[in-house]
C-alpha cells in the first residue's frame, strides 16, 4: 500500500516531461507541469490556505528541474500545514533580502553624504568621491558590502596600483572609510580587507611627482605674454600675482574684496571647513589693476565668469599652457613664488609659508601666534608684482625681521 501512495505524489519523470505534449501534467500533491504551445514550460503549485485556493509559480523549466520543483513544493506544503501562506511568505523574504543587501555603492554614497560637512565646498568638486566613482564602483558597486574581501579590492585596484599610485592610494583609503561606515551601521564587514589587499598588491613602483612649475626666473616672460585682455589671461595673471590656488581665483567675487584685501572664506580653502580660518590676501597695485580689467566681464559679481554659466573651469587656464606645449601648470606658480621667496628674499620661513596659506608649527604655537603677517606679505607681494612685470630684477629683497 505504501508504494502506490508514493506514486500518487511523484507521477512524472524527467524523461516524460522532456517529451511532454502541450497541456497540464500533474505530479501529485498539487504540483503541475504546464507545457505551452510555444514549447515553453513552467512549474505551478496549487495549495489551499485559509480556505482559499492559491497558485504559486515555482519557476520555468528546464531552469528548474523536476527534483528542484518537488523540493520547493514540499517546502511550500510544509508552510501551509503550519497555516503560513507560502506566496506571502516568499514576498516577505524577498523584501527582507532587499533590505539587508546593502550594496557597496549605497554604502559609499551614504559615507560621502555623512562627510560632506568636513569637505571643502561640501565635496561639490568631487575629489573625495571621484576615486571611488572612477575606479571602484564600476567593479564593486553592485557587490553587497558584507561580501567584499581583500581579493575583490586587489583585483579592482591592481590595474592602477603602480601606474596611478596616488589615485589608488586614495581609492583604497576611501574603501576603508566605507567599510568602517558599514560597520557603524551594524553590518558585518571585514575591516582588515584594505590592509590585506595592500599586502597582496605590494609596494607601488610609481613615485609621486611634484607638480611641474615654471622656474621663477622665467615667470616675467610668461606673464608678459598674457596680454590679450581675455578672461583666461586675466585669471592667470591674478593667480600668478597672488600665489593662490586656482579654485578661489576662479570664484573671485566682488563681495570678497575690500580696501585692497581679498578675503577667502575658510570653507573655500584647502582643508576642513570647520578648522580652516578665513585667509586674507593683500593685493598689489598690479593685482588691483587686473581686478579692474576683469570687472568688464563680471557677471553676478563673479570676475572670471565662463561663457555660458558659472565661472571658468579648472581646466581653462591649464589648457592655455598645454597649447603652448609647456610642462608647467597653473598650480605650479605657487612653487615659482615659494622658490623666489627662498632664493631672492630674506623672508622668514613663517611668512613665506603664510604666503601660500600653509600652516606651520604645532597647535600650541599656532594658538599663540595671532598674526597672519599681512603687512609683511603685502610688501613681498608688491615686490613679486614688480618682478613678474619686469620692473625689477631678481636681486635679494630685504624684509624687516618678524617680531
Amino acid at each position: 500500500m505504501e508504494k502506490p501512495a508514493m506514486r500518487a505524489l511523484n507521477r512524472l519523470n524527467a524523461k516524460g516531461i522532456a517529451a511532454a505534449a502541450p497541456g497540464k501534467h500533474g505530479d501529485g500533491g498539487g504540483l503541475w507541469f504546464i507545457k505551452r504551445d510555444d514549447g515553453g514550460a513552467q512549474w505551478v503549485l496549487r495549495v489551499t490556505i485559509h480556505g482559499r485556493r492559491r497558485e504559486m509559480g515555482l519557476g520555468a523549466y528546464p531552469a528548474v528541474s523536476l527534483a528542484e520543483a518537488r523540493r520547493a513544493a514540499e517546502e511550500a506544503r510544509a508552510k501551509t500545514r503550519n497555516n503560513v501562506d507560502p506566496i506571502k511568505d516568499r514576498v516577505r523574504l524577498k523584501r527582507e533580502a532587499a533590505r539587508n543587501l546593502h550594496l557597496f555603492k549605497d554604502i559609499a554614497q551614504d559615507a560621502f553624504e555623512s562627510r560632506k560637512a568636513e569637505l571643502k565646498g561640501d565635496g561639490k568638486a568631487g575629489r573625495w568621491f571621484s576615486p571611488l566613482e572612477l575606479h571602484v564602483l564600476p567593479k564593486l558597486g553592485k557587490v553587497p558590502v558584507s561580501d567584499i574581501d581583500q581579493i575583490d579590492i586587489r583585483d579592482t585596484l591592481a590595474p592602477i596600483w603602480h601606474s596611478k599610485s596616488e589615485t589608488a592610494r586614495k581609492a583604497i583609503n576611501r574603501i576603508g572609510i566605507c567599510l568602517s561606515h558599514a560597520a557603524a551601521l551594524g553590518l558585518t564587514v571585514d575591516l582588515q580587507a584594505p590592509d590585506k589587499a595592500r599586502a597582496l598588491l605590494g609596494k607601488p613602483r610609481h613615485k609621486a611627482e611634484n607638480i611641474p612649475a615654471l622656474p621663477w626666473q622665467e615667470v616675467p616672460g610668461f606673464y608678459a605674454s598674457l596680454d590679450d585682455g581675455s578672461i583666461t589671461h586675466l585669471a592667470l595673471r591674478f593667480l600668478i600675482l597672488t600665489g593662490v590656488r586656482s579654485g578661489p581665483v576662479r570664484n573671485l567675487h566682488e563681495s570678497q574684496l575690500e580696501d585692497g584685501v581679498w578675503t577667502i572664506l575658510g570653507e573655500k580653502m584647502k582643508g576642513r571647513k570647520d578648522k580652516t580660518p578665513d585667509f586674507r590676501v593683500p593685493l598689489s597695485a598690479e593685482a588691483l589693476g587686473v581686478v579692474d580689467e576683469a570687472r568688464k566681464f563680471s557677471r553676478d559679481g563673479y570676475l572670471f565668469p565662463s561663457v555660458r554659466k558659472g565661472v571658468i573651469s579648472d581646466a581653462t587656464m591649464a589648457r592655455l599652457m598645454e597649447r603652448r606645449e609647456m610642462e608647467a601648470c597653473p598650480h605650479g606658480f605657487r612653487t615659482s613664488l615659494r622658490v623666489w621667496l627662498a632664493e631672492a628674499t630674506d623672508a622668514p620661513h613663517e611668512v613665506a609659508e603664510m604666503m601660500l596659506a600653509h600652516a606651520t608649527g604645532s597647535d600650541v604655537v599656532k594658538a599663540y601666534r595671532r598674526t597672519d603677517f599681512l603687512e609683511q606679505r603685502s610688501a613681498l607681494l608688491a615686490r613679486w608684482a614688480q618682478f613678474v612685470t619686469g620692473k625689477t630684477s631678481g636681486a635679494v629683497v630685504q624684509l624687516a625681521s618678524v617680531q
